[in-house]
């Protein structure tokens, strides 16, 4: 069976969390990343895992040279359909291309993108690969679940509504050894029937291994990477213990 990575980013995926997909939240998003970013028109940025180029998108239409990479052929060709001036590329994060060492003045890795992989030293792989494709001095901006604020507010399971009437439940069990939150979702259509390629029924899960922003930053710091702030969510507000959602940058200075 592959990995459950490799499928589960499919129409279905969008379906299942298009209540926050949304062009106002997705700019609403890549403002606050610009401010972090700082950087001039022209400014070489890598969004990675790009998924349907949520942010990308908006990154080039502000004048960035933007990069997309994505695993899931389904998601790429969502991004690519939108012709938006971000260029799109197939891959592993654990692999970037090459010919990318050194080229990017900003690495953004978001929306838990982060943690997929069975074994944990693939994490670390992951950012030692932001790592080498950064300038020196460039900045790298992490957003994801801090697990200290999802364990302080766990929600064992919660449920809601897609615009075709579609119920998703989600279902959540944490195992603090290895640190792996492991989520089954299931659906259940309106109308009882197969339609636009999707299934009205059905369920099936992921597992992302949760850090906390002292092991990201220890992991960042092993690779060149300093972490210089650490913010709730897409707020101006300094994280928390209680912050579920946070927001990471670091500068590139080296090894």
């Amino acid at each position: 069976m592959p990995p459950w990575w490799a499928t589960y980013f499919d129409e279905q995926y969008l379906r299942e969390y298009e209540p926050i997909f949304s062009d106002g939240q997705d700019r609403r998003e890549t403002a606050r990343l610009l401010e972090l970013l700082a950087l001039p028109v022209g400014a070489r940025v890598l969004d990675v895992p790009c998924g349907q180029g949520r942010h990308a998108r908006l990154l080039a239409e502000a004048g960035y040279r933007v990069d997309g990479l994505d695993f899931s052929p389904h998601l790429l060709a969502v991004a690519r359909a939108r012709a938006d001036g971000a260029r799109y590329t197939r891959g592993d994060m654990r692999s970037l291309p090459r010919r990318w060492t050194g080229r990017f003045d900003a690495v953004v890795n978001l929306f838990t993108s982060f943690g997929f992989f069975l074994d944990p030293a693939d994490d670390e792989r992951v950012i030692a690969e932001f790592a080498r494709v950064l300038r020196p001095g460039g900045v790298f901006i992490w957003h994801g679940s801090s697990r200290d604020g999802v364990m302080a507010g766990f929600l064992a399971r919660d449920w809601w509504t897609t615009n075709d009437g579609t119920l998703v439940a989600h279902e959540r069990d944490f195992d603090p050894l290895s640190g792996v939150l492991t989520v089954r979702a299931s659906w259940r259509g309106p109308t009882g029937r197969r339609r636009r390629g999707l299934h009205a029924t059905g369920e099936r899960e992921y597992r992302i291994r949760l850090y906390t922003a002292t092991r990201l930053a220890e992991l960042c710091a092993a690779h060149g990477l300093v972490v210089e702030s650490a913010y709730d969510g897409w707020t101006t507000r300094p994280m928390t213990r209680r912050t579920s959602s946070m927001t990471l940058v670091a500068r590139s200075v080296g090894r």
